[in-house]
This record gives C-alpha cells, sequence and structure tokens, in this order.
C-alpha cells in the first residue's frame, strides 16, 4: 500500500473518532455545567473543556471568556478550530474521497451522508436546545461508521491502518474525558466525595457509555479510584487506557510482520501498554491522577508522530 494511500486511512479514522469524542467531552461539559449554578465555577468547568480537548490556544486566540456559548460554538462548528465537529467530518470526507477506492461502499456512504447531513445543520441546531440532539447524532453517526469497518471491510492492511488510527485517538480521548474532572475545581463548600463529586463522576461515566458497566464490574456506589481503574486499567472496558493500547500493538504487529518492518512506535506501545497491563491504581493516585494522564497523553502524541514517520511519510 503507498504511503500517502495509508495516512488517509490512518487520519480518517483518527478524526472520525475525534468528532465522537469531542462530542463526548463537550457532553462531559454541558452535564457538569448543569450541576453549578455558580457563575465563577461555570467559567472553571468550560475552561476545562476547552483543556481538555486540546483547544486552549485556538479558542483564546478568539474568545476572553470559556462560557457555554463561546465553548459550543468553537469545539462544534468553529472553521478555524480544526478540531470542531464540522472540520473533523469535513477532514473526514476528504480523506475519504482521496481513497475512495480503499473504501467498501457502505464505508463511504456512511461517510458521504454524514457530510451531506452536517452541511444542512442550521443554527437552531447549535442553541443550546439543539446542541444534545446534534450530539447524540454525532456519536451514532461515528459508531454507524465504525460498524461498516467492522462488518465490511476486509482483514488487510487497510483495515489495520483505520484500527490503528481508531485507537490512537480513542486513547487520548478517554485519558482527556477522565482528566476533565481534574481540572474542575469544586466549590468551597463541597468535600470531597459529596453530592456534586459524585454527579460529577456520574456525568463523565455516561459520557463514554460506561455507567452500567462500571456497577456490573464493581457492584459499589461510584467511588473516584474505581472509575478510574474502570477508564485506564481494565482491559474488558473497551475504551480503556489498556484495552487501546492492546488494540494498538495488535495492529502494529499485524503492519510490522506485513511490511517486514519495525521501529521506535513497536517499542513505545509495547512499553505503554505494558505500563498499563501490570499498573496499579493506589500508585497511579499516589503520583498524582492529573499527572499520569498528561503524561499518558504526551506519550500517546509521541507514539503518533512515530506511526507516521514509520508508516506513512
Amino acid at each position: 500500500m503507498l504511503s500517502r494511500t495509508a495516512d488517509s486511512l490512518f487520519w480518517l479514522a483518527r478524526y472520525m473518532e475525534r468528532a465522537e469524542n469531542v462530542a463526548r467531552l463537550l457532553d462531559v461539559g454541558l452535564r457538569m455545567a448543569s450541576l453549578s449554578s455558580n457563575p465563577e465555577t461555570d467559567a472553571s468547568e468550560w475552561h476545562s473543556t476547552i483543556v481538555s480537548a486540546g483547544c486552549e490556544k485556538t479558542f483564546y486566540a478568539k474568545h476572553e471568556t470559556p462560557n457555554a456559548t463561546n465553548v459550543v460554538s468553537h469545539l462544534v462548528r468553529d472553521p478555524d478550530n480544526p478540531s470542531s465537529i464540522i472540520s473533523c467530518l469535513a477532514t473526514v470526507r476528504q480523506n475519504a474521497r482521496a481513497v475512495r477506492t480503499a473504501l467498501t461502499t457502505d464505508m463511504w456512504e456512511g461517510v458521504n451522508s454524514t457530510w451531506i447531513e452536517a452541511r444542512q445543520l442550521k443554527d437552531e441546531n447549535f442553541s443550546s436546545e439543539g446542541v444534545r440532539t446534534l450530539l447524540e447524532w454525532v456519536k451514532e453517526r461515528s459508531q454507524r461508521f465504525g460498524g461498516a469497518v467492522s462488518h465490511t471491510m476486509l482483514r488487510s492492511d487497510a483495515y489495520w491502518f483505520v484500527r490503528l488510527g481508531t485507537f490512537v485517538e480513542r486513547a487520548d480521548n478517554t485519558a482527556r474525558i477522565l482528566d476533565v474532572k481534574y481540572h474542575v475545581l469544586l466549590p468551597r463548600s463541597e468535600n470531597i466525595g459529596g453530592i456534586l463529586d459524585y454527579y460529577q463522576w456520574t456525568a463523565i461515566l455516561r459520557s463514554v457509555s460506561a455507567l452500567r458497566a462500571y456497577h456490573w464490574v464493581y457492584r459499589d456506589r461510584l467511588q473516584p479510584w474505581h472509575v478510574a481503574d474502570l477508564l485506564i486499567l481494565r482491559a474488558e472496558m473497551p475504551r480503556s487506557l489498556v484495552s487501546c493500547m492492546g488494540e494498538i500493538v495488535t495492529y502494529l504487529d499485524r503492519i510490522g510482520d506485513a511490511y517486514g518492518k519495525r521501529g521506535e512506535a513497536h517499542r513505545l506501545a509495547g512499553g505503554i501498554h505494558a505500563q498499563l497491563r501490570y499498573g496499579k491504581i493506589d500508585r497511579i493516585f499516589q503520583g498524582g491522577l492529573h499527572e499520569f494522564l498528561t503524561g499518558f497523553i504526551d506519550q500517546n502524541i509521541v507514539l503518533g508522530a512515530e506511526i507516521r514517520r514509520q508508516y506513512l511519510t
């Protein structure tokens, strides 16, 4: 496969996953903001959403105040933000057109129809009343695309690069969503373990469709260390960091075997996966959850760069 074809497939998958991830991140922000009536706390919560999305630089270049209107606009439809949902969907279609013959009919029709519907969105779809429906639509479209990939693609190098892009992006997002909680400052009157703390953790689990999974695994009331354990170290949780890194290692190995080419990307992925596979949540909390998550995000960025250098250029 030509490197430019592999590159388009990799980024097609990443940007489709990113569109869903931004929708999930905004869902967390909206849920958390609805729990507070304090304007200062609201600003902190929306600032945390911008930081966790990795859009702090582009946002503050255009806006002074992180409020619901500004943040939703920037993360959903700002054309100057390459990670906004609409920008992501435009990039997905652009990459899909470049590798049309490498996609199945179901994949192409899913991408194309999503872009056509996105272009028909009106201002009311981006209002405070309509945005929740829009976010659900984005998540549904991304999952439909994932189903088309899973059920219609040949298990060849094209499929491996698509899945590789998906899990690199998903790992990044899970870490960012979990880190949102540690960017949000609880009101001074609220103690850790209080009612607001409980609903914030609930919002995070709902955003990754893991609330029911949590109760199945732990059969206990929400505890921060259990939530972190589920989303970081539990391999049976499909959006957990260890699960995503396991998938990355698998597809890198298949690509390496097929191309007879291994390198730094394999070493990095294997090392990160081993740390997660044998990690313990109490040690992560002792070292600081925020520090662990930001460190993981940095490692994942380096891994993505190595994958691109090794196979996509």
